[in-house]
């Protein structure tokens, strides 16, 4: 018993804020006493709401009080303190200041442990027992404590608010839905909560997916910027070999050359790394409204969902786009067609190319969408002068007139046979690796076809025939119609008939499309996917139709 009493002191001059006993006692209006430290502490943080409450009571005082120590009560804990009296341990059952407290507890309130939605009212585990054994408390709906909740209560009718009004979109008790909102559309609390959390998973889920594109839009952004710079070395490599012949005359050309493209790689990489973290931004920050929406979601009281549920046509009024659409337009390798000239016209016609090499190297619209060509005069802009790899052409084909033009008739001339060329099927690859924007024509006879393909195409039959793998896109032209053939299926196309086939190709979109050029420019078929090699330019003839003269050219 002596034990007991001196527990009861502990407890009775011990703060309910620290927990420890009083220091610097002070005494508020309602008679409660704390630490000096403590209750300002608590006071700084309503100072917002300017009502200033008692921890125990809740009782709230306007202005705040001016607090002087307790003389009497610093006094007698010096006693306290000389006889060897400590501070109680902590008990985790009694509340905290910022715990839900029970309503019912006299004294010092213990922790609450549920919250009625019916009663309304929060109970520690002691007085929440009846909740468990009387048969009408069974049905109550409890749910983890709440401070909030005098705002399920009607504040008209003083009633539970269980009902919503569709037609003034807000909560309502029964007595307000046969009055004030009398042949309203009214519904439970529970039937609303389960339409809009049905909204609100089809808008988090549209933020998932947003989330999901952009960081597809980062990958696809530092995969070209991948390919930039490895057009950059190759650029860098290929012109010096080009310039070396002419070292003696284009020595400082070729040092500005570099140091441009070097610049312009950094640049770009500092342009690319920028968009970066604004798309990590915006990914950090759709995940973060994304775990909001969920943590919403799985608020268990029905009226605190509601009164904090945000507007699920706000949060879908944003388009389901992507922010950028990364479709890169340059790539370095130009230079080098541009010095190939160079190298053949020597210091003269140095002079008269630099401005377009410079031109080339300094572009800066790597992340700049730009729409695709709708006319002629537009696809020529990315016109190409492909010219056949002798290489690969099958060995009993004939050349002439340069390497722009073939035949199929065989007059008996043969060739040494490379290790690239095609085996029994006429057909031939371009010299030029096509991985940018370009656009090219061909004059397409009957029984023959153009085509692009990877180069690892296989080279032996039955596997090399263009069209006929996954290495490569080709169209026919047969009698009455084309035919578009990839994988080995074929795809009818009936459509106009010139022999004019123009190739438009967008390697970093992965666009594909064929046309038909006459006096106007038509599509015939499109192809949209991923591109995972660089891509050359094809032709194949038909062994038993004699088809002329092949112009690969635009102009």
């Amino acid at each position: 018993m002596a034990q007991r009493g001196v527990q009861l002191d502990r407890e009775t001059f011990s703060c309910s804020v620290c927990l420890d006993l009083l220091k610097d006692p002070v005494t508020i209006p309602c008679g409660h006493s704390y630490c000096m430290t403590c209750i300002n502490t608590h006071w700084d943080g309503e100072d917002e709401q300017r009502n200033h409450s008692c921890p125990q009571c809740r009782k709230t005082f306007r202005p705040r009080p001016v607090l002087e120590q307790n003389a009497m009560l610093a006094a007698l804990m010096e006693e306290l303190k000389k006889a060897g009296l400590q501070a109680a341990p902590a008990d985790h059952h009694f509340a905290a200041p910022e715990d839900v407290a029970c309503d019912l507890c006299t004294g010092r309130k213990r922790k609450a442990v549920k919250t009625c939605l019916v009663c309304p009212a929060s109970y520690c585990e002691n007085h929440l027992q009846p909740h468990y054994d009387a048969p009408p408390l069974k049905r109550h709906k409890l749910v983890e404590p709440s401070k909030d909740l005098q705002e399920n209560i009607c504040s008209r009718h003083d009633e539970v608010m269980k009902l919503f009004c569709r037609t003034d979109q807000q909560l309502i008790c029964y007595l307000c839905s046969v009055a004030e909102h009398k042949g309203h559309d009214t519904v439970s609390a529970a039937a609303e909560r389960t339409e809009k959390q049905k909204e609100l998973e089809v808008s988090r889920l549209n933020i998932q997916q947003r989330i999901q594109d952009k960081e597809k839009d980062v990958e696809a952004l530092l995969q070209e910027l991948g390919v930039t710079s490895v057009s950059a070395e190759e650029t860098m490599f290929n012109s010096w070999h080009i310039l070396e012949a002419l070292i003696r005359l284009i020595q400082n050309s070729s040092n500005v050359l570099h140091r441009q493209i070097r610049s312009q790689r950094k640049a770009e990489e500092s342009r690319a790394q920028e968009l970066r973290k604004k798309l990590k931004q915006e990914i950090r920050d759709l995940k973060r409204k994304a775990a909001e929406l969920k943590k919403l979601s799985e608020t268990p009281d029905h009226t605190q969902f509601l009164l904090n549920c945000p507007s699920v046509s706000a949060l879908s009024e944003s388009a389901h786009t992507s922010s950028i659409n990364i479709r890169p337009r340059r790539h370095f390798e130009e230079v080098v067609n541009v010095m190939e000239k160079l190298k053949e016209s020597v210091q003269y016609k140095l002079m008269n190319h630099w401005k377009s090499i410079s031109h080339i190297v300094n572009l800066s619209d790597m992340l700049l969408p730009e729409s695709e060509p709708k006319t002629r005069a537009e696809f020529l802009r990315y016109s190409r002068d492909i010219t056949m790899d002798l290489n690969t052409l099958c060995r009993w084909l004939v050349l002439y007139d340069g390497d722009r033009k073939i035949p199929t008739e065989w007059d008996g001339t043969s060739y040494p046979r490379y290790p690239g060329e095609f085996a029994r099927q006429y057909q031939v690859l371009s010299r030029q690796r096509l991985v940018r924007r370009c656009y090219w024509e061909v004059e397409l006879m009957v029984g023959s076809c153009i085509a692009v393909s990877y180069p690892s195409i296989s080279r032996r039959v039955p596997d090399c025939g263009f069209g006929h793998n996954d290495k490569s896109w080709s169209l026919y032209r047969d009698r009455n119609s084309f035919e578009f053939k990839h994988k080995d299926i074929t795809t009818p196309i009936f459509g106009p008939q010139s022999s004019r086939v123009g190739v438009y190709l967008d390697y970093s979109a992965g666009i594909l499309s064929f046309y038909d050029v006459s006096e106007t420019t038509t599509l015939l078929y499109r192809v949209q996917t991923t591109f995972t090699e660089p891509l050359y330019a094809g032709l194949e003839t038909n062994t038993f139709t004699l088809i002329g003269k092949m112009n690969w050219t635009a102009q």
